[in-house]
């Protein structure tokens, strides 16, 4: 399963961390196209960053165009080694996700998981199980990483917080897809800014792996993402974006080199708060 792998580039490159792509280009040097910038990125991040995350929904806002580029940029990923997460389109049926997931199967869609809204219950999502079977991850978004996430995700339902009971839903789809690596292929998104949920979230679901993400927003930090981990510092992989791919704008030092420099900083920073063996 692709968990798996996630879990081994991981380890070997003693790096949890992953790099989210906007869709947007607000990130770039002037004058530096796309798809330039993007791939330069992926290229001096190879031997830190062991995943990277792009948005469905972005790209294929900008038409066929978009839809382009993000083939291209999944092409580029998995030709240079990483693992790749796809943020895929919310749905609202069972067989619109059904359709959906047919739609990302085959080869002109290179990615690893899928991360999926699980808001309109187990309709809006379900139909993507199929692909775990074709060795791809599903993760569920639990508590994002947004700053508004608690005005709905940390309500009170019965004797659950609403994020619980989106995490029971994952644990529960999830126990028939365990990897070797002691992880299912059903796995979370945590936020980089509430450390108590992510410690919670590990406490009670020990087979589920989780996707902290957030990192570069107002609250977030690496001790806070700390408890996503278990005591071997596996089961977890926290994500930033801008504090990567805007970092040249902090200095003298050009885009790859910049970004470079500030993900070796990130994967130190949690580092100090982890032991990964």
């Amino acid at each position: 399963m692709s968990i798996d792998v996630l879990q081994n580039k991981i380890r070997k490159l003693k790096s949890p961390c992953m790099l989210s792509f906007p869709a947007a280009d607000h990130w770039l040097p002037e004058g530096m196209g796309y798809e330039q910038g993007a791939a330069a990125v992926m290229e001096a991040l190879k031997d830190t960053v062991p995943a990277l995350r792009f948005s469905l929904a972005g790209f294929a806002l900008q038409g066929e165009q978009g839809v382009a580029l993000l083939r291209s940029l999944l092409s580029k990923a998995k030709a240079l080694g990483y693992y790749v997460a796809l943020d895929a389109p919310a749905v609202w049926e069972e067989a619109e996700a059904e359709a959906a997931a047919a739609s990302l199967s085959g080869e002109l869609w290179q990615y690893d998981a899928l991360i999926v809204s699980p808001w309109a219950g187990s309709d809006g999502w379900k139909g993507y199980m199929p692909l775990c079977r074709q060795g791809k991850d599903i993760f569920l978004t639990l508590r994002s990483g947004s700053r508004s996430a608690a005005q709905l995700q940390d309500l009170l339902t019965g004797s659950r917080l609403v994020h619980q009971a989106a995490a029971d839903q994952a644990s529960h789809y999830g126990k028939d897809h365990m990897a070797r690596c002691g992880y299912s292929a059903v796995g979370g998104v945590s936020s980089a800014a509430a450390a108590q949920i992510n410690s919670g979230l590990r406490s009670k679901y020990k087979n589920m792996f989780l996707l902290v993400e957030g990192y570069d927003t107002k609250g977030a930090n690496a001790k806070n993402c700390a408890g996503a981990f278990d005591k071997f510092g596996h089961g977890a992989i926290v994500c930033a974006g801008s504090s990567i791919l805007t970092a040249w704008k902090e200095g003298e030092e050009g885009l790859e080199e910049a970004a470079r420099k500030a993900a070796q900083r990130m994967k130190k920073n949690i580092l100090s708060y982890i032991q990964l063996l």
